[in-house]
């Protein structure tokens, strides 16, 4: 199922979720040198293997002068990184229709702030998992993964429209609670082979966290349009 809107209107422009967009398709095209399909090649080093992580922390706690901490930049460096046009696009287009509503909800400094933090959360939670794994891990899904979570307690009677292939040229609207509950499942109950689940599992459930530490939804919408204004 791919998401093509949500039903609430975007005021002001979702500035942080745009740049976020356009900083991602920035480095994929720079990564293979303005080409849209091929390698990485540029930014190859960048992406986050969880073995050189986790020697780099043992390395970093037991203050070893001689341990390479560069590992642990790449937390940070792989969320900018896809693997191919079908994975950023599949990001980009999540990103794009989950994250305005998040924006605009808890504010686009906080947003982005948060977005870091989503993403360090689902490494950790890749990291914890397979702490041995030599696979390289990059993708801005675990961050997107924490977006979803706080749309999900956020906006769970949103409707969202879906296409899915299948049905050609026909488009659905789904309740927001039923489509991210049910992405939320199939990361945990049916696994893909080469893709980082529990990044997105991780990424989830700390942007649920999120909106509960900020005080919940009727918190967090105190003062914000009613749920009325929506297009």
């Amino acid at each position: 199922m791919i998401p093509l809107r949500d039903n609430q209107r975007k005021d002001p422009l979702p500035a942080v979720t745009l740049t976020l967009v356009l900083l991602n398709v920035i480095v994929y095209l720079w990564d293979r040198q303005g080409h849209l399909v091929g390698p990485n090649v540029v930014f190859a080093d960048l992406s986050m293997h969880p073995n050189q992580v986790v020697a780099a922390l043992h390395g970093a706690i037991t203050r070893d002068n001689g341990a390479d901490l560069f590992p642990i930049v790449t937390i940070f460096t792989s969320m900018f990184l896809h693997a191919g046009l079908m994975h950023i696009a599949g990001n980009m287009i999540f990103l794009w229709v989950f994250g305005a509503g998040v924006e605009e909800a808890i504010g686009p400094v906080r947003f982005g702030l948060y977005y870091l933090a989503w993403g360090i959360a689902a490494a950790v939670a890749q990291i914890y998992v397979d702490p041995a794994s030599t696979v390289a891990t990059l993708g801005a899904s675990g961050a997107i993964g924490g977006v979803l979570g706080a749309y999900f307690l956020l906006f769970p009677s949103n409707k969202i429209e879906i296409y899915v292939p299948m049905f050609l040229f026909f488009t659905f609207s789904i309740s927001a609670w039923i489509l991210l509950g049910l992405w939320f499942a199939w990361q945990i109950f049916a696994p893909q082979p080469g893709v980082a689940n529990w990044a997105h599992v991780g990424g989830f459930l700390a942007g649920m966290l999120t909106v509960l530490v900020l005080g919940g939804r009727s918190s967090i919408m105190t003062g914000r349009k009613s749920e009325g204004d929506l297009a």
